[in-house]
């Protein structure tokens, strides 16, 4: 039994291939758009703090990053599916198009999670500094709305 190839799409194949496995989809806060007018801890540094916890500040962890990205697997997924088909055809506008959309869409389930919750509730000290501002809130995480607000996504290339 023989083979004949009919048309030769190697080239095409391996440009979208390469174009995929070049790029990422990242989620969080970066630190180069962080930045805060009310503390001098940025947005990226509060956001690791409150993910992970500081038990020197005694700030315990409210998990939001992580889990707000796993949350959201079914709904992205789909979309990194589409991106891998895309590279298959060549098609390097799609595949950056179904990128732009997992991380919209990974990103939204964040600020979701942030909102949401459940976290561990704030200390009645914490709850009596935010009364003597004035604000009556007493969700984990959304005090200003700054951390939520900068939760966001970017696609970029790989770096080595």
């Amino acid at each position: 039994m023989s083979v004949k190839v009919v048309i030769d799409r190697y080239a095409t194949v391996m440009k979208g291939v390469r174009a995929l496995t070049s790029q990422e989809v990242l989620v969080g806060i970066p630190s180069t758009t962080a930045g805060r007018t009310d503390t001098p801890v940025n947005n990226a540094e509060l956001g690791y703090i409150h993910e992970t916890g500081s038990p020197a500040a005694n700030i315990p962890p409210r998990p939001f990053l992580v889990p707000g990205v796993e949350n959201a697997q079914d709904q992205f997924v789909p979309h990194l599916r589409a991106a891998g088909w895309a590279a298959l055809g060549g098609n390097t506008a799609t595949l950056e198009r179904d990128f732009e959309r997992a991380g919209t869409v990974a990103a939204s389930a964040v600020k979701r999670k942030i909102t949401e919750g459940p976290h561990a509730p704030l200390a009645p000290k914490t709850l009596a500094k935010r009364r003597a501002k004035g604000r009556t809130g007493e969700m984990p995480l959304i005090d200003t709305g700054q951390l939520r607000r900068a939760v966001t996504h970017v696609v970029r290339k790989k770096r080595p």
